[in-house]
């Protein structure tokens, strides 16, 4: 698995780059780590260097973030209640799940989205009370951004670490990959099967 991804990254170059951490973001579909990392072990190789790797790779999560910020600013809470009450158990959310976050949000501000960027459960979904609470755009974009620079500046040193440690740093990161994948399946499964909206 790890190979592709790798010729990906490769042969995608730093918009390769930038796409896969974008869709990340809205459709997780490799978790960033992978992607970053193994941009990591291509600075290591040569075939990438660090600057532009952790440019490009921050402006992808920053614009899918943005995509996701953007439909809750639009659809706003009226709009998003009847998507979430309609198809809570399959998102295995409800709608005080969003006033919650809305609300933590507010309190905290801005430093929310920032500090959010380093943990991977929260560093998407923070987009969305973001986008309600109608925080301003380009102070989301700067926070957003700092927080993912910062994060991808660690993925990419660590990759840069395996791919002069490893010969073969691809194939580890090719397993967590699958562990993280099945993990992620595992977890979803679990919380639809137990999912119990709240009374009242």
């Amino acid at each position: 698995m790890a190979e592709w991804i790798y010729e990906i990254v490769r042969q995608g170059g730093y918009l390769g780059i930038m796409f896969l951490m974008a869709m990340e973001n809205i459709i997780p579909p490799i978790p960033s780590e992978v992607i970053m990392g193994l941009g990591g072990i291509a600075v290591a190789r040569g075939d990438m260097h660090f600057w532009p790797l952790l440019l490009w790779g921050t402006a992808g999560a920053a614009l899918g973030n943005y995509v996701l910020f953007l439909i809750a600013d639009r659809l706003g809470y009226e709009r998003l209640r009847p998507f979430i009450n309609r198809w809570g158990r399959w998102l295995t959310l409800e709608w005080h799940d969003v006033e919650v976050a809305g609300k933590f949000l507010r309190r905290h501000g801005h430093w929310v989205v920032f500090v959010l960027r380093f943990m991977p459960m929260f560093r998407t979904m923070i987009s969305v009370p973001a986008g309600l609470a109608h925080m301003g755009h380009l102070r989301f974009l700067l926070f957003t951004a700092a927080g993912a620079a910062i994060w991808n500046a660690l993925l990419i040193l660590g990759g840069r670490w395996l791919g002069h440690t490893l010969s073969e740093a691809e194939v580890w990161l090719g397993w967590a990959t699958v562990a993280i994948g099945v993990a992620t399946v595992i977890g979803y499964i679990w919380r639809v099967a137990t999912w119990k909206p709240r009374e009242g």
